[in-house]
């Protein structure tokens, strides 16, 4: 999906929508929708990458994770090691 197509035209309004007036209680429930709909347009291109994207932001999520319970010695190994695993070896 690309950002002049007319898909993006109707995707944007209805997610839009969707995140100001149905999830409007609390971040969480307004957060979720939003990644599902990042995975929407990313996979919309190309379904074949959408598994790299997914991947991606799992492992983001669970460094955040770590990078929260440790020191800052530690952390720095943490953020290394993320980039490496995001770079590739």
């Amino acid at each position: 999906m690309l950002f002049h197509s007319i898909e993006f035209a109707v995707f944007l309004p209805l997610v839009f929508l969707l995140y100001w007036f149905v999830c409007n209680r609390n971040l969480k429930a307004q957060n979720a929708p939003l990644l599902v709909a990042s995975y929407v347009f990313y996979g919309w291109w190309d379904w074949r990458f959408l598994s790299l994207i997914v991947a991606s932001s799992l492992l983001d999520y669970v460094v955040g994770l770590g990078l929260a319970r440790q020191e800052n010695r530690a952390r720095r190994v943490t953020e290394y090691l993320a980039d490496y695993l995001h770079l590739g070896p």
